[in-house]
């Protein structure tokens, strides 16, 4: 009887350790997080056309088309400083893209509420500047994986 109590409950333990593990998979937060900052200007397909890209004066660029643009290769280090802030093109005059660089980080502006899963993004250090660049890399990693071929 103790046997079978402890078959069962190592079966139901195996289970809910699939379920979580399966739970994780499905949780993108690039994906996430491009729907919660880009997706109103690039579109939730990340095509260019969100809803409020009919507003803009620079049209929102194709995100899926960066690696097709760059002879196959997806530009990381472009799209890192173009999120960021880094990257100004003077030809395109002022910048309507916001510089995800400042408003990603939790800590801009205090008082405020923080999300208590920033801090847990932000590693031993309690570093903002960590957050900022795991969110950047979040959606740079999404938009890598939605490349057109």
């Amino acid at each position: 009887m103790v046997q079978h109590g402890l078959k069962c409950l190592m079966i139901a333990g195996l289970a809910a350790g699939f379920a979580v593990a399966a739970q994780a998979e499905d949780a993108d937060i690039g994906k996430g997080e491009f729907q919660s900052s880009c997706a109103s200007c690039h579109g939730a397909d990340a095509r260019g056309k969100g809803p409020v890209s009919d507003q803009l004066r620079v049209p929102p660029a194709d995100l899926t088309m960066l690696a097709k643009n760059n002879n196959g290769v997806f530009p990381t280090d472009a799209v890192y400083a173009t999120i960021d802030g880094m990257k100004t093109v003077p030809a395109h005059g002022t910048r309507e893209m916001p510089i995800w660089g400042e408003r990603f980080n939790p800590i801009v502006n205090l008082p405020h509420y923080v999300d208590p899963s920033y801090w847990k993004l932000a590693g031993p250090d309690q570093s903002p500047e960590v957050v900022v660049r795991k969110r950047i890399l979040a959606v740079i990693d999404y938009l890598n994986r939605i490349q057109q071929k």
